[in-house]
């Protein structure tokens, strides 16, 4: 049972990531432009995270089982649109389809695991095994789409889904027991538009904003999306049976576990996107070459997950946590404060990454689970879930797009105008194009002053995340109770 759970939520998980080392090949296939290309990453992440609390509601009373195979059937049919894609608007409809199949499984997953393994231990070492497949997942997305680019193009990354679909609902229908809660009433319709309404609006207010010069609309729909949640949160207060119990936010230790597995994917998310484009555009490899380089960051998030149940009875949640986000704004630092970043250093970031990635995030989904009566577990799953999915989406759009917008500010004293300047200051892969375009002594120039850009923004980027991820790992600590334990709660 573990292993059907554990089998979707890896594709959930590595399609987050797998489209950071096939963009090169995308962009060469359908010239997306600059806004495109950061769709057709971060759409998935963050149309997952806005359905997830809602979804997570839907399986406490319609059935866990049954959600969580709608959704791995719509998942699987939405790769076959992102796969046979012929223009972007096509392609980032069926991130959003995926995303929607997502968010029905993942909630579906986590509270199943929550159902099945009732002692305290068994469930602790389940949640590492399910937190090492989320990490891992993330992290061997690269991996696995490099070689998958290589052999069959960028459509091999979506193709991939089908048969392990296919598969898995099989093994569902026969193997995975059902589980509802009968006591809740109707689902709360209103409540679940403004949560989605809400993080949506939230996610694009801060890729636009981050992005510098937002247009007045941009601000609008950034305190829109404040008004939104907060509406939600007291119809939620107000309600006897709430979509989503935000009381439970009283509890500390809660709260200080969604920080730290949004911050912690937040980090890995935004990592592996610029890490993997710098990988191919300013060092040359090839998507499988780059792929393969990040496999530090895999190997490393499974060992920090399957490690954490072992350290967790032995160290604690408080510390844990906070090594956990200490490790990761430890390797944004190394990334920031080394001049001359060569691929050692950067394989030593990721092992960083790695780490604290999986510590975090299997310590925060013990203490989530274990918060809440089981009749709640789909609430906590959805909780843990929309952290996960909404820290990658906004690592990429939040980070991303200072970066881009830095990398922009270094773009300068070009031999080059019109859209050709325009194009080579959009984006690295946008400099790439026109300097294999133009060729000759102007277009090395361009990759030359694209090459040094692209270091100096993401010093830059890794320092304000070092920052981020600092102050996120000293507020856990100080709100996590001194001696709090993640099984204490049931």
């Amino acid at each position: 049972m573990l292993s059907v759970l554990c089998a979707s939520l890896l594709l959930v998980a590595m399609d987050a990531t797998i489209l950071n080392v096939a963009l090169p090949s995308l962009i060469d296939h359908m010239s997306p432009t600059p806004m495109e290309q950061l769709w057709i990453v971060d759409l998935y992440g963050l149309v997952l995270g806005g359905l997830l609390i809602t979804c997570g509601a839907i399986s406490d009373r319609y059935g866990r089982k049954r959600l969580f195979l709608l959704g791995f059937l719509l998942f699987g049919l939405a790769s076959v649109v992102a796969a046979t894609a012929h223009s972007p608007a096509q392609l980032i409809a069926g991130r959003a389809l995926l995303g929607v199949g997502g968010a029905m499984v993942m909630p579906s997953t986590l509270s199943l695991i929550r159902n099945i393994f009732t002692d305290d231990k068994e469930r602790t070492l389940a949640i590492g095994i399910w937190a090492s497949v989320a990490g891992g997942g993330a992290a061997i997305g690269p991996l696995i789409g490099g070689h998958l680019v290589e052999a069959f193009g960028w459509p091999g990354a979506f193709w991939l889904n089908v048969p392990v679909v296919i598969i898995t609902v099989a093994a569902g229908l026969w193997l995975l027991p059902e589980y509802r809660a009968p006591q809740h009433g109707s689902l709360d319709w209103g409540s679940a538009v403004l949560s989605v309404l809400g993080v949506v609006a939230l996610a694009w207010g801060i890729k636009h904003v981050a992005k510098g010069n937002p247009a007045p609309i941009d601000l609008i729909i950034m305190v829109a999306s404040v008004l939104l949640l907060g509406l939600f949160a007291y119809r939620q207060l107000k309600s006897p049976d709430p979509l989503l119990d935000v009381r439970l936010f009283r509890n500390r230790a809660f709260t200080a576990a969604a920080l730290a597995t949004l911050l912690a994917m937040l980090a890995i998310g935004a990592a592996l996107f610029l890490i993997s484009l710098w990988l191919q555009y300013i060092h040359g490899y090839t998507p499988s070459e780059a792929g393969t380089r990040t496999l530090p960051a895999a190997l490393a998030t499974l060992f920090g997950s399957l490690s954490t149940p072992w350290l967790i009875q032995r160290v604690g949640v408080r510390a844990l946590m906070g090594f956990g986000l200490g490790a990761l704004a430890a390797g944004f630092a190394v990334l920031a404060a080394v001049p001359d970043t060569t691929y050692p250093i950067v394989a030593l970031v990721l092992v960083c990454l790695g780490i604290g990635d999986g510590i975090a995030i299997t310590t925060a989904a013990a203490v989530l689970v274990s918060a809440v009566p089981t009749e709640r577990a789909g609430q906590a799953g959805a909780v843990e879930e929309t952290n996960y999915e909404l820290g990658i989406g906004l690592g990429v759009a939040l980070l991303g797009s200072i970066h881009g917008r830095l990398f922009t500010g270094h773009m300068t004293g070009l031999p080059l105008h019109g859209d050709d300047l325009a194009e080579a200051q959009g984006s690295v892969g946008g400099a790439a194009h026109v300097a294999e375009r133009i060729g000759g002594p102007a277009g090395d120039e361009v990759l030359h002053v694209a090459q040094h850009a692209y270091d100096a923004a993401l010093t830059t980027t890794s320092w304000i995340s070092t920052a981020l991820v600092g102050t996120v790992a000293v507020l856990t600590v100080i709100l996590v109770p001194r001696g709090f334990q993640a099984t204490a709660a049931h």
